[in-house]
C-alpha cells in the first residue's frame, strides 16, 4: 500500500537542538482494522490528564513516525512503547518526548500507539498488542528505503508495561499471532527496557499489568508464556536494561530476571540499576539523582554498537 494513503497528517518539526529538521506523520497500523478485533461502539478512545496526557480504549492503533533530520540520520530506528500498566499510555514523557530525543543522536523515533487489553473489543486480549508491535515492526521495514532506515537497525524500546510489551516483542516475535501480508521479520535487532514489567509470575510482577493484560485469574501457562525471562534464547536481540532498586512500582527483580536470563544464553546486554529513581521518569530531566545519567549511558551503548553510524548517503 502506498505511503500516502496511510498518512492521517504530515508535517515538519524544527528540533530544539541545532535547528535541524525531523519529519513527522502518523499512520495506521491497521488500515483495514485490527485482526481480532469486536465492536463495542461504547468503548471509545480518550485522552485523560494524569500529571500529563494519558490516552484509553484504543481501538485504531497508529504510529507517529518522527524522522530523524536527514543531516543526521544514522538508519536507526526504535519503536517507542509508552508504559502505563496495560491500562492507559503515557504518550508524551515515554513517547513523544523520547523521539525526540532519538532524532538528536540521528535515529528515528516511531511512538506506537497500542491498543490496550479488553475482552470488549479483542477475541483475544493477551495478544492484541504483541499484534501491533509486530506489525510496527514490520511495517518499519517494509518502509526502510522510503523512510531512509536500515532494515538491520529496527529496534524496540518500552517503558514499564510498556517495556513488557517491548520484551515480548523480543522473545514472541516468531510467534503467530496474525497473519502478516507477506515474510517480513519482525524480530527486533536490539532492545532498550526502561524501569520494565518482564515476569508474570507472583511476587515479581507488576499486579495491574497481569490482570489487564491476562485477566483476574490466569492459568499458569498463560503466566509462564508472557514471563519473558523464560523466554530468552540466543536469538534474544542485544538490550539495554534500566532501573531504580528503590521501584515499589515495579521491583528491580524484573530487570534482574531478564538481565540473568540474558546473560545465561550468551545475548549482549547492559543493565543500570540505580539506588534512587522510583518509577515513571522517563528520561528523567532536571533530576540530581543518578538516574538522570541513564540517556546518556544509553547513547554511549547505542554508539558503542555501531547504531550511530552515519547512514551512507
Amino acid at each position: 500500500m502506498k505511503r500516502s494513503t496511510w498518512l492521517a497528517f504530515s508535517c515538519s518539526v524544527w528540533l530544539s537542538a541545532g535547528f535541524l529538521q525531523a519529519e513527522v506523520f502518523t499512520l495506521k497500523v491497521w488500515p483495514d482494522g485490527p485482526p481480532g478485533a469486536k465492536s463495542d461502539p461504547s468503548y471509545r478512545e480518550e485522552t485523560v490528564t494524569d500529571r500529563g496526557p494519558r490516552i484509553r480504549q484504543v481501538t485504531d492503533p497508529e504510529l507517529i513516525v518522527s524522522l530523524a533530520p536527514p543531516e543526521k540520520a544514522t538508519g536507526a530506528a526504535v519503536v517507542i512503547c509508552p508504559g502505563g500498566a496495560y491500562m492507559r499510555l503515557a504518550i508524551d514523557h515515554e513517547g513523544h518526548d523520547v523521539a525526540r530525543w532519538l532524532n538528536q543522536m540521528g535515529v528515528a523515533g516511531v511512538v506506537l500507539k497500542y491498543r490496550l487489553p479488553s475482552d470488549r473489543v479483542m477475541v483475544d486480549k493477551s495478544i492484541g498488542p504483541l499484534q501491533d508491535i509486530q506489525e510496527a515492526i514490520r511495517i518499519a521495514r517494509r518502509h526502510a528505503q522510503e523512510w531512509r532506515l536500515d532494515p538491520a537497525k529496527i529496534g524496540v524500546m518500552g517503558f514499564s508495561a510498556g517495556g513488557h510489551l517491548a520484551s515480548t516483542a523480543s522473545t514472541h516475535y516468531a510467534e503467530n499471532v496474525y497473519a502478516p501480508a507477506d515474510s517480513t521479520s519482525a524480530r527486533p535487532d536490539f532492545s532498550i527496557l526502561i524501569y520494565p514489567v518482564i515476569s508474570m509470575q507472583e511476587g515479581t510482577t507488576h499486579g495491574g499489568s497481569r490482570a489487564n493484560l491476562l485477566g483476574p485469574n490466569p492459568d499458569q501457562a498463560q503466566v509462564d508464556r508472557f514471563s519473558n525471562e523464560l523466554r530468552v534464547t540466543s536469538d534474544t536481540p542485544p538490550t539495554f536494561l534500566v532501573h531504580s532498586t528503590d521501584d515499589r512500582t515495579v521491583s528491580v527483580a524484573n530487570s534482574l530476571l531478564y538481565y540473568q536470563a540474558l546473560t545465561r544464553n550468551g545475548v549482549p546486554a547492559e543493565m543500570h540499576i540505580y539506588e534512587v529513581g522510583g518509577h515513571g521518569y522517563g528520561l528523567a530531566p532536571d533530576r540530581s539523582t543518578t538516574e538522570s545519567s541513564w540517556p546518556r549511558a544509553c547513547q554511549s551503548w547505542l554508539r558503542a554498537r555501531g547504531l550511530l553510524e552515519k547512514a551512507a548517503q
